[in-house]
């Protein structure tokens, strides 16, 4: 996905030797966050369902998301989730993994999800580029997502952009 290579030699005894080919960067560096930074964090006091399948990713994702100020349902995977927004009219954004077991991924339940509830802000997140996502047919290009691992910052920003300014 980086158009890059890697090579791998392993002798018996010798060990192994692993070399990773990246290409060059072509642009400027990135900006670096600093600490006055978290000054420009904005959370909201919205309603979001989380679904994710991984149990330790889920808990980081929901401790992030309490800490600025949303309140979090949970879901481990597809399913549970429907079931939620089907119990629970006060979601306002549904912020799911992209691939997820059980045959109902990402995709399928947002589709299944504004069908019932047409108004519905998704946020997808995957731990697979937005290249690789959208060329593999698992997502539409211009839908809302943010790739894993991501920052408390870039998750805050993400919120408020799908959600709007915080009351």
């Amino acid at each position: 996905q980086s158009a890059g290579h890697v090579a791998i030699s392993s002798e018996p005894f010798q060990g192994t030797c692993v070399k990773l080919y990246l290409p060059r960067a072509s642009g400027a560096a990135a900006v670096v966050a600093t600490a006055d930074d978290e000054d420009t964090i904005v959370g909201g006091s919205d309603t979001v369902l989380l679904v994710e399948d991984d149990d330790a990713v889920r808990h980081v994702a929901l401790t992030t998301l309490r800490s600025l100020g949303y309140t979090v349902i949970e879901a481990s995977d597809g399913p549970s989730a429907m079931a939620v927004l089907e119990q629970r009219a006060d979601v306002q954004l549904l912020f799911t993994d992209i691939v997820m077991p059980g045959g109902m991924n990402g995709r399928v339940l947002a589709d299944a999800a504004r069908r019932l509830r047409p108004g519905l802000r998704v946020l997808y997140t995957s731990g697979y580029t937005e290249d690789a996502i959208v060329h593999g047919g698992r997502l539409d290009a211009g839908v809302h997502l943010l790739s894993k691992p991501y920052t408390r910052e870039a998750l805050a920003r993400k919120l408020r952009q799908l959600l709007g300014d915080p009351p």
